[in-house]
């Protein structure tokens, strides 16, 4: 399937809608509006090295996820657009799974959000990627607008910022990559909807403090905001760190697998049909040493690089007082008492400085040992590939000239 090309029909067809059903009170959720959730979409996707057919799930939910505005109140606008977006594809002749994986992510942004996959957590992040951008507050007042224009009513500001409040923080971004991006100016964005409303009412300001806010917090200079800032922004980048190390691991993990499985067919399927018939056609010896080799020396290198190094189990107290063990890791204390272990994790929880270096020395670890992973990969489907051509070639010419 050319799923660029129909994501060039998608954009055209979102594009022709748009302009078929103007809509003047639809201040935001507009075609600028969608456009936008599909660059933040687009970004995060490539992020996270979706493949072609996963891209293309997530992108085309961006695009119609709203559409449902342009014909209708916004109950269940998310259901009105799924429903575009399903006769569109169909239309297409896209694959039914397809079809319902883009449905399920349009739905998947409706408030409250629940993404359960990662295509939904992206396009749900996507959706409200202004919350930690300094265009919120320019695109809230245009919420507020095109509210009052629907409804037929003015809007309080007081009671739109409370709202306003409520729902950043009731929110978090889903995606990792979207929290370190994100999070940070959200905060900033929240701050100023509660100052703006603490000017106006002390008694609300008191109320709002009580969810995770203080009245100190409010008065605190920009030089103190700044401190905070970075301690949040070094968690989200480590958690990131971790979790992109792990999914890479993973994605080596099942590549080394991909490679045992594939040789292993050939060097079952060489013996069973090959090895039988070589007491007549002398000339597919050599080709079939060859194949066979070069197969069993790619398995070696898949299996090394799948082959689990565990250390002793052990750490010392020695150890453990200069801050030179990783507590985080497994195979540092799988053989120790448990009690052993507790007052170490206790040390660690109660120094900041021991548990960044922990957290450091593990992102570290796992960069170490993923570099390891890669290179024998590397190895192994090099030779597969050269195995191929090498035999290939010699099994045609020992067909041909030495039949």
């Amino acid at each position: 399937m050319n799923y660029h090309a129909l994501s060039n029909k998608v954009q055209q067809y979102v594009g022709t809608f748009y302009e078929s059903h103007t809509n003047n009170m639809l201040l935001y959720h507009n075609s600028n509006h969608t456009e936008n959730v599909v660059k933040a979409v687009e970004q995060i996707a490539n992020h996270y090295q979706l493949n072609d057919r996963d891209f293309f799930v997530v992108t085309t939910a961006a695009w119609f996820h709203d559409l449902g505005h342009q014909i209708g109140e916004i109950i269940e606008h998310e259901t009105k657009g799924a429903a575009i977006a399903e006769t569109f594809l169909k239309d297409s002749g896209v694959d039914i799974e397809i079809i319902y994986e883009v449905k399920q992510c349009i739905m998947a942004t409706q408030m409250p959000q629940k993404p359960t996959t990662l295509l939904e957590q992206i396009i749900c992040d996507g959706d409200l990627f202004h919350f930690g951008t300094t265009d919120f507050k320019e695109i809230d007042k245009l919420m507020r607008k095109e509210c009052a224009l629907r409804s037929k009513k003015e809007i309080d500001k007081y009671e739109w910022r409370k709202n306003s409040i409520q729902l950043l923080q009731s929110h978090h971004y889903h995606t990792d990559y979207a929290r370190l991006l994100l999070d940070s100016k959200k905060q900033e964005n929240l701050k100023w909807l509660i100052k703006k409303n603490h000017e106006k009412s002390e008694l609300f300001a008191e109320k709002t403090l009580n969810t995770n806010t203080s009245t100190a917090e409010l008065n605190k200079s920009s030089t103190e905001n700044k401190v905070e800032k970075p301690t949040k922004g070094i968690e989200t980048l480590l958690k990131v760190a971790s979790s992109n190390h792990q999914r890479l691991s993973d994605m080596a993990d099942r590549k080394a697998h991909i490679m045992i499985s594939v040789n292993s067919i050939i060097i079952s399927v060489v013996i069973a049909l090959v090895i039988r018939k070589l007491e007549t056609a002398h000339n597919l010896i050599i080709p079939t040493l060859m194949l066979l080799v070069g197969s069993m020396v790619a398995v070696i290198f898949s299996v090394l690089a799948t082959r689990p190094k565990i250390p002793s189990g052990y750490f010392s107290p020695e150890q453990l007082a200069n801050r030179s063990v990783n507590l985080l890791f497994f195979g540092n204390f799988y053989k120790m008492a448990y009690d052993r272990y507790y007052e170490g994790m206790k040390l660690v929880m109660s120094d900041s400085e021991f548990l960044y270096a922990s957290l450091i020395k593990d992102i570290y670890s796992q960069g170490i040992i993923l570099g390891h992973k890669y290179k024998l990969l590397r190895i192994s489907y090099t030779i597969f590939m050269f195995t191929l051509i090498v035999s290939v070639l010699a099994f045609a010419v020992s067909s041909i000239f030495f039949e």
